[in-house]
């Protein structure tokens, strides 16, 4: 992996994730990854498909219970069903 680039305010915690510095979601409005419905979800999820880091974003979401927000090109529903798979 190359150096990740400069923190911004949307980077909260690089040591917990430290995978987020090289998120393609950095440069986006945060405000897209936390749609009022699904319906609003694409835009975001267009941006989390072609993310370097995005299975290490899901399964953080996963592990971490993330009820709210796209992460890893889901929505709440995709992972609240992800969950009862694997439960």
């Amino acid at each position: 992996m190359q150096t990740p680039p400069a923190t911004d305010a949307f980077m909260v915690d690089l040591e917990e994730r430290p995978w987020a510095a090289y998120a393609a979601c950095r440069q986006a409005d945060p405000e897209l990854f936390f749609p009022a419905d699904d319906d609003d979800a694409e835009p975001a999820i267009k941006i989390c498909q072609g993310c370097a880091v995005r299975e290490e974003c899901l399964l953080w979401a996963l592990d971490s219970r993330i009820r709210y927000g796209i992460w890893g090109a889901t929505t709440e529903r995709d992972r609240r069903r992800l969950q009862r798979r694997t439960a």
